[in-house]
């Protein structure tokens, strides 16, 4: 799997010009699921983010979590996160999970998350489709993170 994690002050996702998602203070998070991926990267995963450390503290340190500043975080699904780019222009997406397993398991992380009760509220795109994604990033402060790599 891979993450794209993005500090915001606010955000939201629009689906044919309607507002369906939307966020204060936290996270957007990209999310990629890969052909291989299981239930235990995905756990890793929601770990890993619920725990990431990197709003700032009084002294303008990265020391708090988003349970700390009562954060939010909005889940964009995103395939492209898996573009092949090495041979010509036009991307290739075969190392993607198929749409139906990858829908079952960017909903699995969604509910892992709230579980977790780290996040003050969790909003979400509609999986598979054309999203305008807004998003007034604070830092600006981006992480990735891939399941590959642990």
């Amino acid at each position: 799997m891979k993450a794209v994690i993005q500090r915001c002050l606010k955000a939201c996702v629009e689906v044919d010009k309607n507002i369906v998602g939307q966020i204060n203070k936290g996270f957007v998070v990209f999310l990629g699921i890969g052909k291989d991926d299981t239930e235990e990267d995905l756990n890793y995963l929601v770990k890993k983010i619920s725990g990431l450390r990197i709003f700032e503290d009084d002294n303008q340190k990265m020391n708090l979590n988003i349970s700390q500043i009562a954060g939010e975080m909005l889940v964009i699904s995103n395939f492209t996160l898996y573009a092949n780019t090495s041979h010509g222009f036009r991307p290739d997406f075969l190392n993607a999970m198929m749409p139906q397993r990858a829908e079952e398991l960017v909903n699995l992380f969604i509910d892992k998350c709230k579980e977790t009760k780290c996040f003050n509220k969790i909003n979400c795109g509609i999986f598979g489709a054309d999203m305008k994604v807004s998003v007034e990033n604070d830092g600006p402060v981006t992480i990735i993170i891939e399941t590959e790599s642990k």
